[in-house]
């Protein structure tokens, strides 16, 4: 970007593409997008397109690489070829490798890996449009993709990137953001309910003042993503259509209380009577049968 272009964010409250500076880029998650995989998802952020599968617990091979004690999260990062403008290598490279590894170690934290020792989860991520900010689109799909495989976990991962932008504290950089001659970027996630950090990368320097306001700028972003997250695991299982219609059809098969029947006491000494009525005819065919 040319000094020309260079946007006076301080002065129009707005950034390159028109967004405020605590806002995030358009999101939008579908669960269950591939039939072969135990879990999946597809998140589409900004520009950024995201495939996420997920196959497992099953068994760790080869046999070296089981561990007694809990499930190993093993993470494929990839980008498509066609991902970004120039024509990306089809074979991994030290950044793919290194972001397979930070998004294993996040997901690691969030899931009960103890429940299936000596197995394997295989978290399979594929970026095929990249405008900024797929580690942290990856994550947040990885972990749509997990719940979707029912693989128990302490919650949700959700992530964005936060950082520095044109002298302003900004979060979810764009591509114009990441290459500002000031830029700082970080991916950030959190699990959202207890607040824990599980990601956590710097590229670039912040004083100790702008850190302390930019978290949480973090959180709530976070926060956001996390809603989001939660409203297309709720489509694809309908969990509160389904929690209403349980609650209806538990109050429409549930018997209206008649006062006019006798209560518990009553009921009882019904019994009771019964059973000796039971008794007393049981008797009386014994004795016709002796007669006979």
């Amino acid at each position: 970007m040319t000094e020309e272009k260079i946007p006076d964010y301080k002065k129009d409250k707005k950034r390159v593409d028109g967004r405020k500076m605590d806002e995030l880029r358009p999101i939008s998650i579908k669960v269950g997008v591939l039939p072969n995989a135990d879990g999946s998802a597809y998140l589409e952020w900004g520009q950024n397109k995201v495939y996420a599968a997920v196959y497992g617990p099953r068994e760790a091979l080869p046999k070296h690489t089981q561990n007694p004690y809990k499930a190993v999260v093993k993470v494929t990062y990839r980008m498509a070829t066609f991902s970004v403008p120039e024509r990306k290598q089809p074979r991994p490279n030290r950044r793919d490798m290194e972001i397979s590894k930070v998004l294993g170690e996040a997901l690691t934290k969030v899931i009960f890996t103890e429940q299936f020792p000596n197995t394997e989860i295989g978290v399979y991520v594929e970026v095929i449009d990249s405008n900024a900010g797929s580690r942290v689109a990856c994550l947040t799909a990885a972990s749509c993709a997990l719940a979707n495989a029912g693989i128990p976990m302490k919650d949700l991962v959700a992530a964005t990137g936060i950082g520095k932008a044109f002298g302003e504290l900004i979060v979810d950089l764009n591509k114009d953001e990441e290459d500002a001659p000031d830029a700082v970027d970080i991916p950030f996630g959190i699990m959202p309910n207890s607040g824990e950090i599980v990601l956590l990368q710097m590229d670039g320097l912040l004083t100790k003042e702008e850190w302390a306001k930019l978290v949480p700028l973090g959180m709530k972003a976070c926060a956001d993503v996390y809603a989001v997250q939660k409203k297309a695991l709720q489509e694809k299982f309908s969990l509160s259509e389904v929690s209403e219609k349980n609650v209806e059809a538990v109050v429409e098969a549930k018997p209206k209380q008649d006062h006019s029947k006798p209560g518990f006491e009553g009921v009882v000494k019904q019994s009771v009577s019964q059973q000796k009525e039971t008794k007393t005819e049981k008797k009386e065919v014994k004795a016709k049968k002796v007669r006979k």
